[in-house]
C-alpha cells in the first residue's frame, strides 16, 4: 500500500507504439463508435422532425453545431472529425433542401463550418494537455519510485510493510520519507518528516534518504548513520543558503535490528514508535529525544542509540504526525493508541490496510498533512528473503492483491 498506482482504463486496448499506458488512456475513445455514432444518427432525427413540424417559423438545424463542441469534451480528435462531418453534411442539406437567397446559405453553411473546426480544434488542444499532464505523472512516478521504494521489503531480520499518500495525491511525492537497507551489520529503517511541503522540501527528503542509503551499509555503528545524515541536511542546507532558499530541518527516527529481540533506535526528534504485542499497545518513549536532523548546533549532547524490546510476532509500528495530527470534521484528533487497540491480533499488512481506512472515514477523506506509516515485525524462519528483484516484485504484486 505504499503507492497507489494509477489505474487506467481498460478500453485502450494495446498501447500504441512509443506510448506509455497514461498516454494510450488518453488516447483512448470514452465512448466507443456505435454508441456514439448511434447516439449521433438519432439526435439528427430527432432535430430534422422537430424543424419540420416548426416549417418556416423556427430552424432547428443549425442548433446541431454545438454537437462537435460537446463531442470534443470526451471524444477523440477521429470521432469529433467524424460528427463535423457528419453535422457539416446534415446543416449544408437542410440549407439546400429548406432553399433561401444566396448569401443565407453560404453563411449558414460557413458558421457551420467554423464551428465544426473550432469543436475539433478544442479536441486536439484537450489531448494534447492531456498527454502532457500523463507524461508530467509518470516522470513523477518514476522519481517517486526513485525516492521512495516499494514495500513490503524482507531481509534477514525484519519484514517491513508500509502505506504512504501524500498531502496532495496528483504530487505523489510528498515530504514524508521512509526506508529499509539492509547491510552487513544488520538491518537499518528510517521513518523521517522534512519541514514544509512542495519540491523543496522532496529535495532535503532526497538527500537524507541518499545518505541513509549509503551510510547504512557503510558504518557499523547506527550513530555513524546518524551523523551522516546530519551532514546531509546541513550540506543542503548551506546549497539553500546560498541560492536564497529555505532552510530546513527533518524529524527521523532511525532504527537498527541485527536479529534479536533487541532494536537500537535513536530519536531526532520524531513520534516515538509504537509496539503491539498480543493485546497490548503502548509506546515506546525513548530515554532521550535528540534535535531534529540539521539542528545539530543546537544541541549539546551527540546522538547515540538506545535499546528498545521486539518480541517475536510483535509489531513495531512508525509513523509520521499525519497520522496523529489528522482530525475530525469537529476538530478533534485522531486517537492512534485507542484505534490499535482493536487491531492487535492482525497481520501487519492487515492492519496497515484497516489503519487507512480509518484514518480516511475519521477525517472525511480530508488531507491536512503527508502520511507515512511503517510496520516492522521481527523475521522467522518461515519469512521469505528478498533474492532479487523478480521475487521482489512478486511480493509486491502479492501485497497488492490482498489489499493494497
Amino acid at each position: 500500500m505504499t503507492i497507489r498506482p494509477q489505474r487506467q482504463a481498460a478500453t485502450c486496448g494495446a498501447a500504441l507504439p512509443g506510448t506509455d499506458a497514461g498516454e494510450a488512456a488518453v488516447l483512448a475513445p470514452r465512448v466507443g463508435n456505435p454508441a456514439l455514432f448511434a447516439g449521433l444518427a438519432l439526435l439528427t432525427v430527432l432535430v430534422v422532425l422537430l424543424d419540420f413540424r416548426t416549417g418556416e417559423d423556427l430552424h432547428l438545424v443549425p442548433l446541431l453545431v454545438v454537437v462537435p463542441a460537446l463531442v470534443s469534451v470526451f471524444g477523440t480528435v477521429r470521432q469529433t472529425m467524424g460528427v463535423a462531418t457528419w453535422i457539416t453534411a446534415v446543416v449544408v442539406c437542410s440549407r439546400l433542401v429548406a432553399g433561401g437567397t444566396y448569401w443565407d446559405t453560404v453563411s449558414s453553411v460557413a458558421f457551420t463550418v467554423l464551428a465544426c473546426f473550432l469543436g475539433v480544434g478544442s479536441c486536439v488542444l484537450r489531448i494534447r494537455h492531456a498527454i502532457e499532464i500523463a507524461r508530467l505523472r509518470s516522470a513523477a512516478g518514476a522519481l517517486q519510485r526513485q525516492i521512495l521504494r516499494p514495500l513490503p521489503i524482507a531481509t534477514d531480520q525484519v519484514l517491513a510493510h508500509g502505506i504512504y499518500t501524500p498531502i496532495e495525491e496528483d504530487r505523489l511525492v510528498g515530504g514524508d520519507i521512509y526506508e529499509v537497507v539492509e547491510s552487513p551489520y544488520g538491518t537499518r529503517a528510517i521513518i523521517g518528516d522534512v519541514q514544509g511541503k512542495g519540491l523543496a522540501a522532496i529535495g532535503v527528503g532526497f538527500a537524507v534518504l541518499g545518505a541513509f542509503r549509503e551510510a547504512a551499509v557503510r558504518e557499523p555503528d547506527l550513530t555513524g548513520v546518524v551523523d551522516a545524515l546530519e551532514d546531509a541536511v546541513a550540506r543542503h542546507n548551506a546549497f539553500c543558503a546560498q541560492t536564497g532558499e529555505t532552510e530546513r530541518f527533518v524529524t527521523a527516527l532511525v532504527l537498527g535490528f541485527d536479529g534479536s529481540d533487541r532494536v537500537q533506535a535513536v530519536n531526532c526528534g520524531h513520534l516515538p514508535p509504537r509496539l503491539l504485542d498480543r493485546d497490548v499497545v503502548r509506546a515506546l518513549p525513548l530515554d532521550r529525544t535528540f534535535v531534529p536532523l540539521g539542528m545539530a548546533e543546537l544541541g549539546h549532547e551527540a546522538r547515540v542509540p538506545e535499546p528498545l524490546d521486539l518480541p517475536a510476532g510483535a509489531t513495531l509500528l512508525l509513523c509520521t504526525d499525519g497520522v496523529t495530527e489528522a482530525r475530525d470534521p469537529s476538530g478533534a484528533f485522531y486517537p492512534l493508541d485507542a484505534r490499535l487497540s482493536r487491531w492487535t491480533e492482525l497481520e501487519p499488512f492487515e492492519l496497515l490496510r484497516a489503519l487507512h481506512a480509518d484514518l480516511e472515514a475519521f477525517s472525511g477523506g480530508v488531507r491536512r498533512d503527508d502520511v507515512a506509516v511503517i510496520a516492522l515485525r521481527r523475521a522467522t524462519a518461515g519469512t521469505p528473503h528478498r533474492t532479487g528483484t523478480a521475487d521482489h516484485g512478486a511480493r509486491r504484486e502479492a501485497f497488492a492483491s490482498s489489499g493494497r
